[in-house]
């Protein structure tokens, strides 16, 4: 919600709610950690280690993962959500995309869910809670020169799924949902387009394929985040929300 100004005003929607957040320091886990904010959450940001985050947090790394959950049960003794939104991107068929690639692209944008989901869930079956995986258009339609995004994300999807069916097994029940944004403006496509010799060509075509002809805000993508935080979405879990300007609608 914002006022005549333009400015967010709080509306106590996930008051005093402790929400983990991965990949905080990239474009979508910062907005998303101030809209938590903003509504009244206490968001905890983690990231990898002197990126300036709350947690240090490699998201592949079991070791990290337990460190960090053990350290929210000591500060808080609970958990309300989690917003993996730590991931990867980069383009490549499958022909140019090399082994290593691959498996680091499955670490960070599979492994890092699969771990957070894993080891989150202790902390969120306390008091019932929400869990946020961060996919992507690209987990629903593929490309040819995204071979390791797409499965990766894709795998995210079906992840998400199973965990909402484990969660609404327990009492109080942990709910999961999955977002899918086209490209968001931010580091991770300003990354990309870095890495193609035409950056303005390759833009102007990644946006021309959206009907509405722009890449995603990141508040957007974060807007929804904290709906799916929230109790206004306490019937909805094991869904996928597309935010993607008509592009899966063709």
């Amino acid at each position: 919600m914002q006022d005549a100004a333009g400015q967010g005003i709080m509306t106590g929607r996930l008051a005093d709610r402790i929400v983990l957040i991965t990949g905080a320091a990239g474009t979508i886990g910062r907005t998303v950690a101030a809209a938590i904010a903003q509504e009244g959450g206490i968001a905890i940001g983690s990231d990898l280690k002197g990126r300036g985050a709350e947690l240090d947090l490699d998201v592949t790394q079991e070791d990290d993962w337990r460190r960090a959950v053990a350290e929210l049960d000591r500060r808080h003794g609970r958990l309300d959500g989690l917003v993996n939104s730590a991931g990867i991107g980069m383009l490549g068929s499958v022909e140019e995309t090399d082994f290593a690639t691959w498996r680091h692209m499955m670490a960070v944008n599979v492994d890092g869910i699969f771990l957070g989901c894993k080891y989150a869930m202790p902390l969120l079956r306390r008091r019932g809670g929400s869990i946020v995986n961060l996919s992507s258009i690209s987990g629903i339609v593929a490309g040819h020169n995204l071979a390791a995004y797409n499965a990766s994300k894709g795998a995210v999807r079906l992840l998400s799924k199973s965990v909402a069916l484990h969660g609404a097994r327990l009492k109080p029940p942990v709910r999961c949902n999955s977002v899918h944004p086209s490209f968001v403006e931010g580091d991770m496509v300003d990354a990309m387009l870095r890495a193609v010799p035409d950056p303005a060509k390759a833009r102007e075509k990644m946006t021309s394929d959206i009907p509405l002809r722009r890449f995603a805000k990141p508040e957007e993508v974060a807007a929804l985040t904290v709906y799916l935080l929230s109790d206004e979405s306490g019937f909805v879990t094991g869904a996928e929300f597309p935010i993607d300007g008509g592009l899966s609608a063709r």
